[in-house]
């Protein structure tokens, strides 16, 4: 991939603060546990909710059951924004994505991004690639069985990063 443009914004930094580096951005989106993802219902009210992604190949990848509020959001709008960073005040680096999710079927993506899913969380997250996404054991009673996960893929169109102790805002936009 070629490295995003990076746009600092003077408005929102403090006197003499200095863009965010893409690799400190890049590898918090790669090493962060957890983002909240935010839809939009299809009468037009915001969904917030917390889930777990992993950043390959230039986008950031999750996943939700076909039934969930998220999954019925994506069939009406597919714009999202997921969130990562800490609640503090003066440290830390708070990154934002914005893009359309698109649905991920091709099965050797699936098998990367299983594989990717159980090497970031030390096999806590293990997902077996089938023809509709991902499906997993419930963990649950016998009768629970397998329960399956559509996967989507979130190219940026922007990525936003804020950083805190020291405040600055940079702005991500895909090379041209």
């Amino acid at each position: 991939m070629k490295e995003p443009v990076a746009r600092f914004d003077h408005r929102f930094s403090d006197p003499g603060a200095q863009e965010t580096p893409w690799p400190v951005t890049r590898e918090t989106l790669e090493s962060a546990q957890l983002f909240w993802i935010t839809t939009v219902r299809a009468d037009g009210r915001p969904h917030v909710t917390p889930l777990v992604a992993v950043w390959l190949d230039d986008a950031l990848h999750f996943c939700t059951g076909p039934e969930e509020q998220k999954a019925l959001n994506l069939a009406a709008n597919p714009n999202v924004v997921l969130t990562t960073g800490c609640n503090e005040w003066k440290q830390g680096l708070d990154v934002m994505v914005e893009g359309e999710a698109q649905r991920v079927t091709d099965r050797p993506a699936l098998e990367r991004l299983a594989a990717a899913w159980a090497a970031k969380w030390e096999g806590q997250w293990r997902f077996r690639p089938n023809g509709a996404g991902f499906s997993h054991d419930t963990g649950g009673a016998p009768d629970e069985g397998e329960s399956v996960a559509h996967v989507f893929a979130v190219k940026p169109s922007k990525i936003l990063a804020f950083g805190k102790g020291g405040f600055s805002q940079t702005t991500y936009l895909p090379a041209s």
